[in-house]
């Protein structure tokens, strides 16, 4: 499956939440992260993320895709993430 992941997090979580998605996905914008995954990464992300953020104030949103081939994607302006960032 391929994921697409934004977030609204409290400042005092933000650092949290971009640096344990860092780890998982690719950074594309600020607060968006994507790539594959299979169930059980998407399951260990949701609840790593689910113990960072402040429920009743936060807000995630998953984007769940068969793979990547189904997704048509352009960019207007600057393309900030790409896997050339991995080392």
């Amino acid at each position: 499956m391929y994921l697409i992941i934004v977030y609204d997090v409290g400042v005092e979580r933000l650092d949290a939440v971009r640096q344990y998605l860092k780890t998982q996905l690719t950074w594309i914008q600020n607060s968006v992260f994507e790539g594959p995954a299979t169930p059980s990464q998407l399951a260990a992300i949701k609840k790593t993320l689910s113990e960072l953020i402040d429920k009743t104030n936060d807000s995630i949103i998953f984007y769940i895709l068969r793979n990547k081939k189904v997704m048509k994607k352009k960019t207007l302006g600057v393309t900030k993430g790409t896997i050339s960032n991995i080392l």
